[in-house]
């Protein structure tokens, strides 16, 4: 793959995606509720590359010549795979859809496992963007949060992602108990300080199935209130706009242009195929949209893959409302909002004229001209009730 052509510009439009999965940690955290898994005996990269490759047949079959708009190796920790495995993912997603250069191609890195030579490596095979697992800025909060790394390791790896790749982005999570808003803008203010154009800030929740579920269950484990919750989004708005990085989703902030066009793939309800153990898919096919499952269990997936050519065990053929309820969901995460004209070409019905007013009388929703719909700042806060209110 091409890997020093200028990034394209983004049209837009909804795009096509390409999404691998790399199912494997070295730890994992208290807090995650992904498919990730740790396994203390070396994991056979040569014959789970060879699986993946075998899975994008399936999926090629499935989608249909494409022209690839971005590619995203998520997980599980994907900074754990050997440069040449990328390399094979990466060169088998060019045999199989027509990739242009240019395109956005994403990594994502825990700090702990970052070592210069493997970067370079990656960058080799053609990764021109990373998004760093940083998490929190003090040591304390990242011991609690069950990382493997300290605060010098993570910055130690933003240096080398900004010396080594054209687009770096990396994550951390606020609301985290005991955290004050004062304590969360000092954090804040650092971490913009350190950013080269995107930062990924999400509010921790606790997710059921996770030791932090148990704890917080127990009355062991306190995160801050709903109005506590506001007061830490409406300062990360604030400090993010000063340094010129609004946010452009609920969790996301950037330069103008540096946005993820991977995940405006995800939020503008486009097409993508979901390749490896417990990846989700999106893809049209025969004029409706099929969304696809994968076996979540890394060996399971194996065995399936090399059985039967891939590792889906759901397939649903998502009907109209479905779809247009997934374009609501998405879309109006956005800063852009969503087209009007298309959610009601997918739904067969205006939006409720009642409803829709109410939002609007209430500062929750706001009309971009005639064509387009999106969320108040006070609309983000009370998302999901906004999309329910709009759906039903």
């Amino acid at each position: 793959m091409l890997t020093d052509a200028p990034l394209l510009p983004d049209t837009g439009e909804p795009g096509f995606g390409l999404y691998v999965h790399w199912p494997f940690c070295a730890a994992k955290c208290p807090y995650c509720d992904f498919n990730s898994h740790v396994r203390h005996q070396p994991v056979d990269q040569p014959r789970f590359a060879a699986a993946f490759l075998k899975e994008m047949d399936a999926m090629r079959a499935l989608s249909g010549p494409k022209t690839v708009t971005s590619i995203f190796m998520g997980g599980g920790t994907p900074s754990l795979m050997d440069p040449q495995t990328v390399e094979a993912i990466l060169d088998g997603i060019a045999a199989r859809w027509h990739v242009p250069a240019g395109i956005e191609v994403t990594m994502e890195a825990n700090p702990s496992s970052v070592e210069a030579e493997r970067f370079r490596g990656y960058r080799a095979a053609g990764v021109n963007r990373v998004s760093l697992g940083v998490q929190a800025l003090n040591d304390r909060d990242l011991k609690f949060l069950g990382r493997l790394h300290d605060v010098a390791d993570a910055l130690k790896a933003i240096r080398l992602a900004r010396d080594i790749f054209p687009r770096m982005s990396f994550d951390l999570i606020y609301a985290r108990p005991g955290q004050t808003v004062e304590a969360w803008e000092r954090e804040l203010n650092e971490a913009v300080s350190y950013a080269v154009d995107h930062l990924s800030l999400y509010q921790l929740t606790i997710e059921e199935g996770t030791p932090f579920y148990g704890l917080h269950k127990a009355g062991k484990l306190i995160v801050p209130d709903g109005d506590q919750s506001a007061e830490l989004y409406e300062a990360t708005q604030q400090i993010t706009e000063g340094f010129g990085m609004p946010a452009y989703e609920v969790s996301n902030h950037a330069k103008p242009g540096a946005e993820s066009r991977h995940n405006l793939t995800y939020w503008r309800y486009g097409d993508y195929a979901g390749i490896g153990p417990g990846a989700h898919g999106r893809l049209t096919t025969g004029g409706s949209k099929l969304a696809t499952a994968t076996e979540r269990k890394p060996e399971a997936w194996l065995d399936l893959v090399e059985a039967n050519g891939h590792g889906m065990v759901d397939e649903e053929m998502l009907d109209r409302e479905a779809q247009s309820d997934e374009l609501l969901l998405m879309g109006l995460r956005l800063r852009e909002g969503i087209d009007l004209a298309r959610w009601s070409a997918l739904s067969g019905r205006e939006l409720d004229p009642a409803r829709e007013e109410f939002l609007l009388g209430h500062g929750f929703l706001e009309r971009l001209g005639n064509s387009r719909i999106r969320c108040t700042p006070s609309g983000m806060l009370i998302l999901d009730s906004v999309v329910a209110d709009l759906a039903s």
